[in-house]
């Protein structure tokens, strides 16, 4: 086995990625950078009726999106070769390519987990069974029916005489069965499990393809894998796996299984929630790099007095240690999320962060198709990066400088301290303010329009409330004088005219 460190995450095609398994992803990513190691992705396809098509693309498209680089994972040759094609361009050209043996997906490594399961049954440490589905099933039923736990024992088979030329699978044998098992885990410390609790559970199915104990045993060992992260619902399964490594005579990786995620109210994260998948976070305008810090602080702090939470990719490899995730389920928290968001949006360059808004802001029905109105966008950036959590948050706020507003009413351009003809005063003399400023610098135009309230003997908020209203249609926006520096004398002047009309009618 190698020296270096060296982690894997093991998905499973069967739909978009849960954000709790891209946590313990990004637990074994982490815990690779953090000591220099590698880390990869290996596809566990074995239950091929399970299987989703377009699963796997979706999963490597996940971490293409979160920015991780992968240092081996399927290529275009093995996706190719999935029963559905699961090629896209983005896949490594050799997975490979850094030293780990492939490949990558499961359904295609069947003959090392025949030759390993066949080597059990060779050394007395697994066996051969043929009893039918039916015949389980009505084993199981009678075990229920006496109140007790169903669990397979070699001596409930129903033939000991297993021709190896028919359909069977092979099981393990757990030996001894009065002993107990034991695992020192890096989050649950030492773990001991009674061996007269753990079942002979099926290597090797009868159509040839191995079940998640023997695989994951079998690959993690011929990829090099020195630490298994995952999630605590397999802790149970752990003595099977530390017998395999026992059998083998293998060197064990390390183990962590790390709590689930909980929602607020305290039951396992899921769909009523609300989003549960990493596409549904990325289209509601959540940053891989705040999705990243806020999944890392599910269950880990830095500990030892560090109360940092905002951090950069960087930091967070400098950071980690799985000696620090915590033992209690993680609670994921909308509020931080958004809270975390809002933070890694404000420390973007503005050019970066414009990027990022594009997308969004094209999807909201803003055209940026001309360079005026890019550049006109671009310059909004700045106005909108302290206000927004989200990148969906930004179209609402800028809208109005890319599209025409509703018509204003005379309701809404008149002051509570204001009668008709004062508010239209204040409108005419601030149109003519704007026509003859030489400069729309926001500095400039705030100390003009200040100075225009003082002569009016009107409140400056007063005034720029309606002038607000007026040019953007909106109670709540950017800075005002920012706000009509983007949008410009053309667009702005028009704006105080339409007002004006309404006012004189």
């Amino acid at each position: 086995m190698t020296t270096s460190v060296r982690t894997r995450f093991a998905p499973s095609p069967t739909g978009d990625m849960h954000i709790g398994g891209v946590r313990t992803a990004i637990f074994s990513w982490l815990t690779a950078k953090r000591h220099d190691g590698l880390f990869f992705i290996r596809i566990e396809d074995t239950d091929q009726d399970r299987r989703v098509p377009g699963s796997c693309r979706r999963i490597l498209e996940t971490f293409d999106w979160l920015g991780i680089e992968l240092d081996g994972g399927p290529d275009h040759a093995s996706l190719q070769l999935m029963s559905s094609d699961e090629d896209y361009p983005g896949a490594l050209e050799d997975g490979s390519s850094r030293g780990i043996p492939g490949s990558f997906i499961q359904s295609q490594r069947l003959p090392h987990y025949r030759e390993w399961a066949e080597w059990l049954v060779a050394n007395g440490c697994a066996y051969r069974a043929n009893e039918t589905p039916e015949e389980l099933e009505h084993m199981r039923a009678d075990v229920i029916a006496r109140k007790e736990v169903w669990s397979f024992r070699e001596e409930m088979r129903l033939r000991t005489d297993v021709d190896s030329s028919q359909p069977h699978v092979i099981r393990l044998r757990v030996n001894p069965r009065d002993g107990t098992t034991h695992l020192h885990d890096l989050v649950k410390g030492d773990v001991c499990f009674e061996n007269a609790n753990v079942d002979d559970t099926v290597l090797l199915k009868a159509d040839g393809y191995p079940t998640y104990h023997l695989a994951n045993v079998v690959d993690d060992h011929l990829q090099g894998v020195t630490h298994v992260i995952r999630g605590d619902d397999w802790l149970s399964s752990a003595p099977k796996h530390v017998l395999l490594y026992k059998y083998f005579g293998w060197e064990m990786p390390k183990f962590a299984h790390v709590p689930n995620v909980l929602g607020e109210d305290g039951r396992k994260l899921s769909k009523r929630h609300g989003a549960t998948g990493v596409f549904e976070f990325r289209d509601q305008g959540y940053l891989p790099t705040a999705v990243i810090n806020f999944l890392a602080m599910l269950g880990w702090a830095p500990g030892e007095g560090d109360e940092q939470n905002v951090f950069t990719i960087p930091e967070l490899i400098e950071k980690f240690s799985e000696d620090h995730i915590g033992t209690s389920p993680a609670v994921f928290s909308y509020t931080k999320l958004d809270w975390l968001n809002g933070m890694h949006i404000r420390r973007l360059p503005p050019a970066e962060l414009a990027q990022h808004l594009i997308p969004f802001a094209q999807k909201a029905g803003i055209a940026l198709d001309t360079p005026e109105r890019m550049e006109r966008f671009l310059r909004a950036v700045p106005l909108i990066q302290e206000r927004i959590k989200t990148l969906k948050d930004a179209a609402g706020l800028i809208d109005f400088m890319f599209t025409d507003i509703p018509p204003v009413t005379a309701a809404s351009l008149i002051d509570k301290k204001m009668d008709q003809a004062a508010s239209l005063k204040v409108l005419r003399e601030t149109r003519e303010l704007l026509a003859q400023l030489p400069d729309f610098d926001p500095t400039i135009m705030e100390q003009a329009m200040r100075q225009l309230a003082e002569r009016l003997t009107v409140k400056p908020g007063a005034l720029f409330t309606i002038v607000r209203n007026v040019v953007t249609g909106k109670s709540v926006t950017p800075p005002l004088f920012g706000t009509i520096s983007v949008m410009g004398r053309e667009m702005t002047l028009e704006r105080l005219d339409r007002a004006i009309d309404v006012l004189n009618r």
